[in-house]
């Protein structure tokens, strides 16, 4: 692709958030302000821990005519691939405290059950991982092969969890999730801190002022801990824009409305991690004050981003990213191409954007398939 070449990528809806009221002390006060500090000074001990790269787009930045994209390659976090290593091991280690009579469980798609199954295994403890009939084997494996047993559940992501809340509830299992719901709020806001330790990692290897932070979101745990991590440690306030599937644009929905929105979710994207239908109450906390926009987008440009990153015709490093990755950039694109979002975005040659890399080939088999299908767009 050329410089003089333009994308013609479009999304699917961008709204503005009438409420925006950006609070550090509310953000920080709904996450536990203890808990982002905590989370950073635990993680950063762990064996193995360093921060992952923050790596510049400067070939996509040229071509958008920006002055910096920083893209946050969480494929090399750890050895999961994903920056929920962060949460669910972060939060298995401080409910539980190495007690190893206890088990615990959680409902997952994939990378949050993967964390949970590592931070059990770090310690010790029996894990029990309810899936999805849409969740793949490729990924049920990798859980297993962390110690975890697997129990995949007919229907969707929200049947595995309730089928994981009922047999937690009979067992005297300790459910570690990301999601909240009423009376249970303590475990989603340490994922929530655990995953603040990537801005302060950020906060560390650039003193470049983010003007724009675009934000994946599915329940809004990953968006709603990287806010936080933004009200701890940034010193400059960026605008936030949350970036969904528009098959399961809840956070969207629920901003435009002003109150919490349940959808219902007739047709399951690509991006599988973001596919929810409803926000999490906590999150949601900070999400419905804090988020400047909302867009949302097809499936349409995922496989062509990922053969891109990895063919370096964004940046001069070759970047595996899985399709979760790749929401930030497509959204960003279609920004740029459409003149009056560039406006109210205020996209321009001073911009210096953030783009959360979520994840790598955390499912090894959809990532092939699909970086297959983006080679062949690129010819």
């Amino acid at each position: 692709m050329s410089d003089t070449e333009v994308f013609g990528w479009k999304f699917s809806k961008f709204i503005n958030n009438k409420n925006y009221d950006f609070k550090r002390d509310k953000i920080l006060n709904v996450c536990g302000e203890e808990n982002v500090i905590d989370a950073y000074d635990v993680i950063s001990g762990w064996e193995n821990y360093k921060p992952t790269p923050l790596v510049k787009l400067d070939k996509l930045s040229k071509k958008l005519n920006l002055n910096n994209i920083f893209y946050k390659d969480e494929s090399k976090r750890f050895h999961l691939k994903s920056f929920k290593a962060l949460g669910g091991a972060y939060a298995v280690e401080k409910i539980t405290k190495g007690n190893k009579s206890i088990t615990v469980a959680t409902a997952t798609a994939g990378n949050h059950g993967r964390s949970v199954s590592w931070g059990a295994q770090r310690l010790g403890l029996n894990c029990k991982i309810f899936i999805s009939e849409f969740v793949s084997e490729a990924r049920a494996d990798v859980m297993r092969n962390l110690g975890a047993d697997v129990i995949r559940v007919k229907g969707n992501y929200e049947a595995s969890l309730k089928e994981c809340i009922k047999q937690s509830k009979m067992n005297g299992w300790e459910i570690i999730q990301d999601v909240a719901w009423k009376g249970y709020e303590e475990v989603p806001k340490l994922t929530m801190a655990g995953y603040s330790v990537m801005i302060k990692e950020i906060s560390n290897q650039t003193d470049q002022y983010i003007t724009h932070v675009f934000l994946q979101a599915g329940v809004g745990g990953m968006a709603s801990g990287a806010i936080a991590g933004i009200a701890k440690y940034f010193k400059r306030i960026p605008k936030i824009i949350i970036v969904e599937p528009e098959t399961a644009d809840c956070v969207l929905q629920s901003i435009e409305a002003g109150k919490m929105q349940k959808i219902d979710i007739k047709k399951e994207s690509i991006l599988g991690g973001m596919s929810c239908g409803e926000v999490s109450v906590v999150p949601w906390r900070i999400l419905k004050h804090a988020v400047n926009n909302c867009i949302s987008i097809t499936d349409e440009n995922i496989a062509q981003t990922i053969a891109m990153l990895e063919k370096k015709y964004l940046s001069d490093e070759s970047i595996v990213a899985g399709e979760c990755a790749t929401p930030g950039i497509i959204s960003l694109i279609a920004a740029t191409e459409d003149k009056n979002v560039k406006e109210k975005l205020e996209l321009n040659e001073n911009s210096n954007i953030l783009i959360m890399g979520c994840e790598g080939d955390a499912d090894e088999d959809l990532y092939k398939k699909l970086l297959d299908k983006g080679l062949k767009q690129l010819i």
